[in-house]
């Protein structure tokens, strides 16, 4: 039987390195996957991009009302499901997501973050943590050495624990990934 696993982890813990990694796996073995990544990841559009400059190119951009289930099922002989970003899947399409790996025995790798800049949990990760089958913690470090926990926002440079749990990245916005101690220190409640 197929399963629904999650490997999570803060900003800058290899998750699309290690999605792209494994969509060349199941490529070179001859199998056919799906990849997905929610539309409001609006960084690179049809495809994913690794910090090391490695990219996928993406099957399906999932919208908040696309059913996922409906747009899996329109393709045939599907080994894997890979999706990017997952945190940004509603509570609803994790459950299709999850009923594509026990109904139509495919296997579903979600990569994601935990939770925001403000240590809140996304609605997708909170569904994955509650139903996945398997989960898997992706480490990365903080700036001090120790292992990072916590994601934090930067908006031209200045950290920032305030605002609306989604914003992009780019040239105004960034992200760091810190361990606890590092993360109070700049600012951050927990």
């Amino acid at each position: 039987m197929a399963k629904l696993h999650f490997k999570y982890g803060a900003m800058n813990s290899g998750k699309s390195d290690t999605l792209i990694k494994t969509a060349y796996n199941y490529k070179e073995r001859d199998l056919k996957i799906l990849v997905i990544k929610p539309q409001v990841d609006t960084k690179s559009e049809h495809t994913i991009v690794a910090r090391g400059g490695h990219t996928c190119k993406v099957d399906i951009l999932a919208e908040v009302d696309t059913n996922l289930t409906t747009e899996i099922r329109k393709h045939k002989n599907i080994a894997c499901v890979l999706v990017d970003e997952a945190q940004f899947l509603t509570e609803k399409q994790i459950s299709e997501l999850y009923q594509c790996a026990k109904v139509d025995n495919i296997s579903v790798i979600c990569f994601g973050l935990r939770a925001d800049f403000q240590t809140k949990m996304f609605p997708g990760s909170k569904r994955l943590f509650e139903i996945a089958d398997n989960v898997e913690k992706l480490p990365t470090m903080c700036f001090c050495g120790s292992q990072a926990e916590f994601n934090t926002r930067k908006i031209n440079g200045k950290y920032v624990f305030k605002g609306e749990q989604v914003a992009i990245d780019g040239d105004k916005v960034t992200y760091d990934s810190f361990c606890g101690s590092c993360y109070m220190r700049e600012g951050g409640v927990i």
